[in-house]
């Protein structure tokens, strides 16, 4: 009988020290997953132009509320948020502007960057405004700077971070393609020229995620997300032109940002 008694005594103290080691692990864990320092950098599709909702202190850098970078701050209630991302911005622009709130213990970086490098605006100006021969032109000449150029870049920026945020996980998001082919668009480009723009959009992708993996950041892909949800689709997550807002124009919508950015980066933060 005693020896029933000490066993059941002995091991209700082991219960309860299992019990408060896993309470107390649990409590680690939360205020682990809690403790995060986040910065958010890079152009317009990590700002949110298109979204709406810009907060004023952002000015022409349009950085929404609906971002989902902001998307996600407010959903996981990081230590630490800076926001930085801007509409317009080149890869020289993230690192000599962007890059103030990384410090050693930043734990958390995401960016989208490369598309204004690449002449992304001149593209959809020259296809929109001029022939199918120029617009497919001009999109040569942006796959050849993709080719030969962004690469040297992408490397600047990408070591830059690095040397400031050693320990942090980098995110490194792509961008969608543009356009649903044989969709329900009748009128505007020519299916060539939005299959060409396209393939553009996957080429671009393509050099931005070797350059990530080569520094060991991860690359993001949103194509699969947006899929369905292209121009063209008839429930587009992007804006088409826009000729009272033509900033807005070939990017996401709110729906785009939370439905289409804000998964994937959910996935691989």
């Amino acid at each position: 009988m005693k020896l029933s008694r000490m066993a059941a005594f002995s091991s209700s103290l082991v219960l309860g020290a299992v019990l408060a080691l896993t309470g107390a692990g649990t409590a680690q864990a939360d205020s682990s997953a809690q403790a995060v320092d986040y910065v958010a950098l890079g152009d317009s599709y990590s700002s949110g132009l298109g979204a709406g909702s810009y907060e004023s202190s952002s000015g022409s850098c349009k950085r929404s509320t609906r971002a989902y970078p902001r998307l996600w701050a407010n959903a996981n209630a990081p230590s630490s948020f800076a926001f930085t991302a801007c509409s317009g911005a080149r890869t020289n622009d993230v690192a000599a502007g962007q890059l103030g709130p990384l410090t050693s213990g930043t734990d958390l970086v995401s960016l989208t960057i490369g598309g204004n490098d690449a002449g992304f605006a001149d593209v959809m100006t020259t296809c929109v405004l001029q022939s199918e021969s120029s617009c497919l032109s001009r999109i040569a000449q942006a796959k050849s700077y993709v080719d030969t150029t962004l690469p040297g870049r992408l490397d600047s920026v990408y070591d830059a971070i690095r040397g400031k945020a050693p320990a942090a996980r980098v995110v490194v998001l792509g961008y969608p393609r543009f356009y649903k082919l044989n969709g329900s668009c009748i009128a505007g480009l020519s299916e060539t020229e939005r299959s060409a723009i396209n393939g553009a959009a996957d080429h671009l992708n393509a050099a931005i995620a070797k350059r990530a993996a080569d520094h060991g950041f991860t690359f993001a892909d949103v194509v699969g997300t947006f899929t369905g949800h292209e121009i063209c689709s008839g429930s587009s997550w992007l804006h088409s032109l826009n000729w009272f807002n033509i900033g807005e124009s070939y990017h996401p919508t709110a729906a785009g940002q939370s439905g289409g950015y804000l998964p994937v980066f959910n996935a691989n933060d």
